[in-house]
């Protein structure tokens, strides 16, 4: 129904929209994924401001009409995560956090788990936590319905000899199975504890950075599958690593 309503909402992505409006794509706390215009925003006294950046936490009041946009009438910042935006790492480990919010959510479908987690996520980034974008990774994919088998292998259900993660199978593969996937990428026993910390336990799980970075591959891999598009930002991440 047409008509004004209130939310908080984290902004995943902005683009122009004539000379001087956007269109900003925002995960709510009620509403699920939600794109708004922001109109005049990009004047130099707009009164929105700096209120609608990338990762900013925020205070809406929304104007749904009968099209396919809504109107941001107000927006004030709740969380600004600045430091997120002021640091490169950060900045692109933030980028693909919520690039997957945004491919991985249907519009107006609303999951507080996933807005929970994707608050947790840019408040780990922003203190610095480790391992940040696998656990956010594995956490999401888990809770969106595609929970990957890590304790058994996701082909045969062997408990040992797991050597592998395989997007195609689902998860973890021992030697046998992972020639079936010629996606599979190859997983230390390390690596598969770590991953397995990463779904169970809170963000900053320390590692070293190589593990990191492969668990971030293998996790992208099996993104892309499931969703059948590419992730840019994610795939800059593992190519900067």
């Amino acid at each position: 129904m047409p008509g004004l309503y209130k939310d908080e909402g984290i902004v995943l992505k902005t683009i122009k929209l004539g000379e001087a409006d956007r269109i900003v794509t925002l995960f709510t706390r009620e509403n699920g994924k939600v794109r708004a215009v922001a109109k005049g925003i990009r004047k130099t006294k707009s009164r929105f401001g700096g209120r609608l950046e990338p990762f900013t936490r925020v205070d809406l009041m929304i104007y749904k009409g009968k099209g396919a946009l809504d109107t941001i009438t107000a927006a004030d910042i709740v969380t600004s995560f600045d430091s997120v935006r002021n640091d490169y790492l950060r900045l692109t480990s933030g980028a693909a956090v919520v690039e997957l919010v945004e491919k991985i959510s249907e519009e107006r479908e609303r999951s507080f788990p996933t807005y929970s987690l994707l608050l947790g996520a840019l408040e780990a980034l922003a203190a610095g936590g480790a391992n940040v974008v696998p656990a956010f990774l594995v956490k999401l994919l888990s809770i969106s319905g595609y929970h990957p088998h890590l304790t058994v292998c996701a082909g045969c259900s062997r408990p040992d000899g797991l050597v592998a993660f395989s997007p195609a199978l689902g998860g973890v593969a021992c030697d046998d199975c992972r020639r079936e996937d010629t996606g599979a990428v190859r997983i230390t026993p390390g690596g598969l504890a770590l991953l397995q910390r990463l779904l169970a336990d809170d963000f900053g799980q320390e590692s070293d950075a190589s593990s990191t970075l492969d668990l971030t591959s293998a996790l992208r891999g099996y993104a892309e599958y499931h969703l059948d598009r590419p992730l840019k930002s994610l795939r800059m991440l593992v190519a900067t690593g």
